[in-house]
């Protein structure tokens, strides 16, 4: 097995890497690197090693459709190749296609997002999305006069990464504890989140407490909008695939010794938030609603992807 697709697993696994699109462009490299190392001749073995690297890839992130489609688009086209020559360049060449395309759809969405935001607004983010912190640090960029409360995002804080990424960028920040977002939310004009997952019928799928955040938003009455690369949008979803809810270790939440042995803890990753909390998605296309997911999937993917 190639030593650079086992480490990367291992590094997503380990949560080194994280955040979906770091996860996808991860993923993609790993592939590319996957072929460049390849030094065998036989089709045949090319093929089963490349299934052997793709399945350890998924393996260390189910939940992550960005890492399937990250590590998908590096391998589309294989099946249309017969010589190892041929499938080495066309994977070394589609991974970097999409790291490239990756990066280019943050700044895009970045300065779609912007236009949302307006002079004086109260923004509220959770966990930590490069992609909703583009769209924050944007319009920080353009002048205008804007606060962030960042939730804590417990157990791995992901909010302590975000609220220095912000500070860095110059942003009036605040950071809460998770449990304080329902008492904040009365102060927020809008709340801009990421997505590890979106649905063909526009459901969100993201660190756990983003349905919390969404349900509070809505009860006050403030916009609630993802930030997503369409990459992240989920083709299996179209074939009834449902989205597995990672559940990782207890030693994340409670500390040995801490509790009885006879209690339980449930540490999910995921929450799902339903389209109709969702007030738009900003993606690289542009801003769109929910229930546009399916026609974006439909052009994006095609038939070759959205029924592998």
């Amino acid at each position: 097995m190639d030593q650079d697709v086992v480490s990367t697993a291992q590094e997503i696994r380990d949560m080194k890497i994280r955040g979906a699109g770091r996860i996808a462009r991860a993923g993609a490299r790993a592939v590319g690197t996957f072929a460049k190392n390849y030094t065998g001749s036989d089709y045949t073995d090319f093929r089963k090693d490349l299934d052997e690297a793709m399945r350890v890839l998924l393996d260390s992130r189910p939940t992550a459709v960005s890492l399937w489609n990250g590590v998908q688009a590096a391998a589309r086209g294989v099946n249309q190749v017969d010589r190892v020559d041929d499938a080495r360049e066309l994977l070394i060449r589609n991974a970097e296609e999409f790291v490239k395309e990756s990066e280019e759809a943050v700044r895009t969405i970045a300065r779609i997002g912007a236009k949302r935001v307006e002079d004086g607004d109260v923004i509220m983010t959770h966990c930590n999305s490069s992609v909703a912190i583009g769209v924050i640090a944007e319009a920080h960029r353009q002048g205008k006069d804007i606060k962030v409360f960042a939730t804590e995002s417990r157990p791995w804080r992901q909010g302590i990464l975000t609220v220095n990424d912000l500070a860095k960028e110059g942003v009036d920040t605040t950071l809460i504890i998770d449990s304080a977002v329902r008492l904040v939310m009365k102060d927020v004009d809008k709340v801009f989140v990421g997505a590890d997952t979106i649905t063909s019928q526009g459901d969100l799928v993201n660190k756990i407490g983003t349905s919390q955040v969404a349900m509070a938003a809505h009860e006050a009455r403030v916009q609630f909008y993802v930030c997503s690369e369409t990459y992240k949008f989920s083709p299996l979803s179209l074939q009834g695939d449902l989205v597995k809810i990672e559940e990782r270790e207890i030693s994340e939440v409670v500390r040995p010794g801490e509790i009885p042995d006879s209690v339980k803890v449930y540490n999910p990753v995921f929450d799902v938030t339903p389209s109709y909390y969702i007030d738009g998605i900003i993606t690289e296309v542009g801003l769109i609603s929910p229930g546009s997911v399916y026609d974006v999937m439909q052009r994006k993917f095609g038939t070759e992807l959205m029924t592998e």
